[in-house]
């Protein structure tokens, strides 16, 4: 059995903002590999594909040691058990994320008691920022430049550009 502890940040990340970025790098700090697990999402129409987004945490995280990202599908404790993860990250905003994660970490213990949930806050600066947010600005011709990488940035506009928005 191995020895190195493992975590699991989940999300759709559509798109990956800098308060996931924020998470990613606290959550890298505190166990030895962090797995970014990039959900298909079949409840949400997502704007940007699953390859797309796996790519964009993927260009977004290369520089952080001991991170993976990877797709997955199913139920989360599935794929923790899958890649011997010993805790799921979430990040959370503000009381109405706490309420439905508390929710969700309880069930995950249910699921699979042995692995445990952690919370981690964005910086304070980032705390307002929301994909759904971001993807509405962009979508309405904002700028969002201090929300998202300047890669996402631009692929966001690509998109909002293709769709004659």
């Amino acid at each position: 059995m191995s020895t190195s502890r493992i975590a699991v940040y989940s999300g759709t990340f559509d798109p990956f903002t800098l308060g996931h970025d924020d998470v990613v790098r606290r959550a890298a700090g505190l166990f030895d590999q962090l797995v970014i697990a990039v959900a298909v999402a079949h409840h949400k129409k997502t704007l940007f594909s699953l390859d797309a987004r796996v790519e964009h945490v993927q260009h977004a995280t290369q520089n952080i040691a001991g991170v993976t990202v990877l797709p997955f599908d199913g139920l989360i404790m599935d794929f923790c058990a899958t890649h011997n993860a010993c805790a799921v990250v979430r990040g959370i905003r503000n009381l109405t994320d706490f309420d439905y994660e508390a929710q969700m970490a309880a069930m995950n213990r249910k699921l699979r008691p042995q692995v445990e949930t952690v919370f981690l806050l964005p910086d304070a600066p980032l705390a307002c920022i929301s994909s759904t947010l971001v993807r509405e600005i962009s979508k309405l011709g904002g700028q969002v430049g201090q929300m998202v990488s300047p890669s996402i940035a631009a692929a966001l506009a690509s998109i909002h550009a293709n769709q004659g928005a």
